[in-house]
């Protein structure tokens, strides 16, 4: 399991007094502001959120020491991240995206479709990016119950059931 999980995204500067943008990746967007300070990727500098407030799809924070619109700017699609273990356990049927990368994808029959690259959300659900065994573009599909029927973490895996219209390399032409 990921030592450090990524909880939010630093997106613009919000108005001239060094508020920013931030997505929050939590369930709860407003629960970012529990895990304590927060990390860029290289553990190098830490934030301390020091108010939010919700805004559309997004939360607007102050961070402690950005006081203007530049040092605003300067921070700009950052990523922030915590330390696994300051994060509640997930429910059963929860898990956490860190937690899903690198794992083997399989078929339902247990043909290796390939290595799980990375989740992503484009607005309409989270797809499943593959990174195909053999080598290739990699493969997105619906991150659901129905293409994804098993996640086995402790099996350090995941098992798919592709819609009919992709073709997993190595598969016979799938019937029209």
């Amino acid at each position: 399991m990921a030592e450090r999980v990524c909880i939010a995204q630093i997106g613009a500067a919000h108005g001239v007094r060094g508020e920013v943008r931030l997505k929050s990746f939590t369930a709860d967007p407003l629960s970012v502001t529990e895990y304590g300070p927060l990390e860029t990727e290289d553990g190098k500098c830490r934030f301390e959120i020091e108010t939010a407030r919700p805004a559309k799809d997004m939360l607007v924070v102050r961070l402690r020491g950005v006081t203007d619109r530049a040092a605003a700017e300067r921070l700009t699609n950052l990523k922030l991240y915590v330390a696994r273990a300051r994060l509640p356990q997930p429910a059963d049927d929860e898990f956490y995206y860190a937690d899903l990368i690198g794992l083997a994808a399989v078929t339902t029959a247990g043909a290796p479709v390939g290595t799980v690259k990375a989740l992503h959300n484009f607005g309409a659900g989270d797809l499943l990016e593959i990174e195909p065994a053999g080598g290739g573009n990699t493969l997105l599909l619906p991150f659901t119950a129905a293409t994804v029927p098993v996640v086995d973490i402790a099996g350090s895996r995941v098992v798919v059931a592709p819609p009919d219209e992709v073709l997993v390399e190595g598969e016979a032409e799938k019937p029209v």
